[in-house]
């Protein structure tokens, strides 16, 4: 689900290699400047036409840099904003656990966003370069992210996002990161509880591919949240000039619904981990049920193979001339009388079995 990249064995640190041809594609640039009562909003077409952000106009610059396709375009923005080249390969090489690193003039985050696309599960890396008085960020695929509600909040004006500074805008876009789990594991669950009335009803193979299918899910999340959990804390309690007191109160309810994500997380895992069990016990009651069948017809069948083998030897009593001979073999309606005696057999057990609860 999650892309991952990174650089050959022995490679020198903080080497940029270029993407391979449709790996990746051109960077969408765009740009948002606002506060409580202005917004502008720029499409630019190159790093150039970007605005150098040193924190003294009283605004907030939103940079969103999204394509990797354009080596030298990263570079420029590199050079442009002071990022050191170990971020700059950290950002072109997916894949990186979230965390958070300080440097002198800016934060660098990291953080793994999560989304459904034609009912499958996809995951990006999202980079945030946070300073004062901007924030940029980086992510692969230019046509689709989780952060258009953000915009919308900033174009309305609605809420504190344009009475706030860039650290309060980094909380809504990892908020918004976080809270889109929330309806893949409610849809997750609903699969869950469906898959777990199949298993009842009808085991098969198909469901045990499912589960795995679901339990891959579950492990992929886990391994985006539960970083993402760390980063959070660090932001919530490590001091940084980048991050204003007031902001810490809104981090710290998104940590709280990185808990609630771990919790929910937890509980579908234990939950899938029972929907095995229930299917190898499902299966196990099945083949008993089969082998119980299959047991009562043998024992139905025992006392009239018996019968038949029996008379199926044939030793004639035609004359009389020895008294241990079969005398029935001649007998007058014998084999009328024999199958009645078989059926009455039957009857006599199956009443037998239904008595003791066998049936």
């Amino acid at each position: 689900m999650f892309k991952s990249r990174h650089s050959l064995p022995g490679t020198p640190p903080a080497t940029l290699t270029p993407l391979a041809p449709g790996e990746a594609s051109p960077p969408a640039i765009r740009w948002m400047e606002y506060d409580a009562d202005t917004l502008t909003e720029h499409n630019v077409r190159s790093v150039a036409e970007l605005p150098d952000v040193n924190g003294g106009t009283g605004k907030v610059h939103w940079i969103e840099f999204n394509g990797l396709g354009d080596l030298d375009a990263l570079k420029a923005l590199g050079e442009k904003y002071g990022l050191h080249p170990l971020t700059l390969e950290d950002i072109l090489h997916a894949g990186q656990r979230p965390k958070v690193e300080p440097y002198d003039n800016h934060l660098f985050i990291v953080a793994l966003m999560v989304y459904r696309d034609d009912d499958r599960m996809v995951g990006e890396q999202i980079s945030m370069i946070l300073g004062k008085g901007f924030l940029l960020s980086i992510q692969e695929d230019p046509e689709s992210d989780v952060l258009e509600p953000i915009r919308q909040r900033i174009r309305s004006g609605k809420g504190w996002i344009r009475k706030m500074g860039p650290d309060y805008l980094t909380y809504a876009l990892l908020d918004a990161i976080i809270d889109h789990c929330f309806p893949i594991l409610e849809c997750l669950g609903e699969a869950l509880e469906d898959l777990e009335t199949e298993m009842l009803q009808r085991p098969s193979a198909k469901c045990v591919a499912t589960l795995h299918d679901h339990r891959r899910t579950l492990i992929q999340l886990r391994r985006a949240i539960w970083p993402e959990r760390d980063l959070l804390n660090s932001l919530l309690h490590d001091e940084s000039p980048f991050i204003a007191a007031p902001t810490r109160v809104f981090l710290r309810d998104c940590y709280d619904h990185t808990v609630r994500i771990m919790d929910l997380i937890e509980s579908y895992r234990e939950l899938s981990a029972g929907l095995l069990e229930l299917y190898l016990s499902a299966v196990s009651m099945r083949t008993n049920e089969i082998m119980r069948v299959l047991t009562v017809i043998s024992a139905f069948f025992i006392p009239l193979t018996f019968i038949v083998g029996v008379y199926g030897m044939n030793f004639d009593n035609k004359d009389g001339e020895h008294w241990l001979n079969m005398p029935e073999l001649h007998t007058r309606y014998g084999y009328v009388c024999l199958w009645i005696f078989m059926l009455a057999v039957v009857v006599a057990m199956y009443l037998f079995f239904r008595r003791k609860k066998w049936l």
